[in-house]
């Protein structure tokens, strides 16, 4: 039997309707979109049918919408190119549980002499709205807050962070990577300018995102080329890709309450499951404001990575790293004040629309089993 998957904040698979919207783009139909005849004017039709499936997913304009190659260069678009733009703002404001994809730029950008601040969060998780918005100078160019955490699924409060941000003149940048085909997220009810999407974290295929730029908003392009994506991402594009994420985002439209509903019950469930075995498991992150899919919680007195190990039949994470003898915890969960012997003994649980009760039940045995053994109590 293969291992029960709750690795889905990693990465999805890809949707069998998604696969089949990509297969005549991959097998059939080719040349270069930007070409004027035929076989070009159909992979452009393609494209800007994709276009407009992922923009009606967020409420977008289509040609607010950009290609890319995933969450990374989205991120990096977005907070270099919007900077670039603007280039007698000379501050930064993120906050300090970012993905690397955001976190380093930032640092890139320091190195180069700007000014860069990261929001503190609260023991859930969560920035503290007002806090950041305390954190805004005259000379603030970008404010990049994630909408959805990917380890702990506490939701950040973007919408808060924008109104106060947009009133003086900020850009706003969220990375909704984990949010977007998990909850509802609408580009003006955020309020933000830039937003990063990572088509493999909502069943379509690795390589292939899109950044969501607001009509009006001045950004610089990264790379040097033609002037492919209204000249802000230069390449050919990768077709068959952008018809599967647009294909993921019709699907992820027309399941989205019905899939937030079953799995948070799923993820629910496993939470009592294993909190009726293991005495002292702590869950990390806001107990309410989270992904519907999204468990992270701490087994006491163990690594987080030594009790997967024990778990042959379960694939998931850990948040903290491995190298050689040392173990260190995540950096997001000891930003909420969990010491590092502590936040060693995190597991991300992350579920996705193949789970299912049985394959639930059967992961919060193995993992109670294998704490079980480590804890010495079996």
């Amino acid at each position: 039997m293969e291992p029960v998957y709750l690795d889905h904040n990693a990465s999805t698979p890809v949707d069998p309707e998604v696969l089949e919207a990509m297969r005549p783009y991959l097998a059939e139909h080719y040349g270069n979109p930007s070409s004027t005849h035929a076989y070009g004017k159909a992979l452009r039709a393609a494209i800007e049918r994709a276009r407009g499936q992922v923009a009606q997913l967020i409420g977008s304009e289509p040609e607010e919408i950009v290609f890319t190659s995933g969450g990374t260069e989205s991120n990096n678009l977005a907070i270099r190119g919007s900077v670039a733009a603007r280039p007698q703002r000379r501050h930064l404001l993120t906050s300090v549980i970012e993905h690397p994809a955001t976190l380093r730029p930032c640092a890139l950008l320091q190195g180069r002499g700007y000014a860069v601040e990261h929001a503190a969060v609260d023991a859930r998780g969560q920035v503290v709205a007002g806090e950041m918005a305390g954190l805004l100078r005259a000379d603030t160019a970008l404010v990049s807050l994630m909408h959805a955490n990917g380890e702990t699924g506490t939701v950040q409060p973007v919408q808060e962070v924008a109104v106060a941000a947009r009133a003086r003149g900020v850009l706003v940048h969220s990375d909704a990577a984990q949010s977007l085909g998990k909850i509802e997220v609408q580009v003006d009810q955020l309020g933000v300018d830039l937003l990063s999407i990572a088509g493999h974290k909502m069943y379509a295929p690795v390589g292939v995102g899109a950044l969501y730029v607001r009509g009006g908003t001045a950004i610089e392009p990264l790379l040097a080329g033609a002037g492919h994506e209204r000249g802000l991402r230069p390449g050919t594009e990768n077709t068959a890709g952008i018809v599967g994420l647009g294909a993921a985002c019709v699907i992820a439209g027309r399941v989205l309450a019905a899939e937030s509903a079953r799995q948070r019950d799923l993820r629910d469930l496993l939470w009592r499951r294993l909190a009726s075995r293991v005495p002292g498991l702590a869950l990390n992150g806001h107990a309410e404001q989270r992904l519907p899919n999204t468990l992270s919680v701490r087994f006491p007195a163990v690594s987080g990575n030594a009790l997967l190990a024990l778990c042959d039949g379960l694939a998931a994470s850990t948040g903290s790293a491995c190298h050689a003898a040392c173990e260190t915890p995540s950096a997001v969960i000891t930003a909420m004040g969990i010491a590092d012997r502590d936040a060693l003994g995190t597991v991300r649980l992350s579920l996705g629309r193949a789970s299912r009760r049985d394959a639930i039940e059967q992961a919060a045995d193995q993992l109670a089993a294998a704490w079980n053994r480590l804890a010495g109590r079996g």
